[in-house]
């Protein structure tokens, strides 16, 4: 399921594909469910009865959750969360998106700012300790992009050899940590709030290297018409997860039952989104962890 590595993944490079205009229109989506039955006092049946959920995504990412001309969030992951959504019987109309970058998605959902985040949410133990993860529902892995003209790097053990070389990454967000044996001093690392600005920054050249999951860099890759490229393989394994209040077990194993109950669903949201990038393999999902 992992996207392909190096070869196919810099087949990217010379797309002309806009992700930012695919995904599903606001409107439509996965089937929701016209007659739920929870428990009484589980967060299913609050937002059930409700009618409404609040989610948390990224909004600057192409592929998996980037606000279109309409102001509207899409993406893989806004699909994913929409599956879950109308598990509830919410439709895509009563969900309020709100933006989670990788620096606050703790914060979101502690402060119930939000009922559940989906968001290239990488799940490790450091996170565990604050909020509680159901999935992983993606399994990505972190790689490099760099400049079309650049052949001074093309792998992380280059950026010790080049110690001048700035590389970003996103305050809070597990490449950002990940990179840092790799680099010959902190200096070279330039942290920005979303990835957004590391892909102006690469492109104006004041970064040489932006980092974070193989399948993002490949989203900004196919936007930059050739600018950018991926180099190197993936370094790390990175699962995703949706993030939940901190054991909400009840919660989390509806989530994990809901994806492995709409397989159909699923697939058409990878592929109508992420998977619309040349070199992408189908996605499959991976077997659920335990919720604690």
């Amino acid at each position: 399921m992992r996207f392909t590595r190096t070869k196919a993944i810099l087949a990217v490079a010379g797309m002309s594909l806009a992700l930012a205009a695919c995904g599903s229109d606001s409107d439509d989506g996965p089937e929701v469910a016209s007659d739920t039955d929870f428990e009484a006092g589980t967060t299913m049946a609050e937002i059930a009865d409700r009618g409404t959920v609040t989610i948390g995504t990224k909004f600057d990412q192409p592929g998996f959750g980037q606000k279109n001309l309409e102001d509207v969030p899409e993406g893989f992951d806004v699909e994913v969360a929409k599956i879950i959504a109308g598990a509830m019987g919410i439709e895509a109309k009563d969900i309020t998106w709100k933006e989670a970058p990788s620096a606050i998605r703790e914060q979101v959902i502690e402060n119930d700012e939000v009922d559940f985040v989906v968001a290239t949410y990488t799940i490790n133990d450091e996170r565990k300790k604050r909020i509680t993860f159901a999935g992983p529902y993606y399994q990505a892995g972190q790689q490099l992009m760099v400049k079309d003209d650049n052949d001074t790097i093309s792998g992380p053990e280059d950026l010790k050899d080049n110690p001048d070389a700035k590389v970003c990454s996103v305050t809070g967000s597990t490449p950002s940590e990940n990179i840092k044996e790799y680099l010959a001093n902190d200096r070279q690392l330039v942290l920005f709030d979303i990835y957004d600005k590391c892909a102006d920054a690469l492109s104006n050249g004041q970064v040489d290297v932006v980092t974070t999951d193989n399948v993002i860099l490949a989203g900004f890759v196919s936007k930059s018409d050739g600018d950018f490229k991926l180099v190197g393989e993936q370094f790390t394994e990175e699962p995703y997860g949706i993030g939940i209040k901190k054991g909400d077990v009840e919660f989390c194993e509806f989530i994990n039952k809901t994806l492995a109950d709409n397989e159909d669903a699923y697939n058409e949201a990878w592929s109508s989104t992420a998977g619309e990038v040349e070199g992408s393999e189908p996605a499959e999902l991976p077997e659920a962890d335990s919720c604690s």
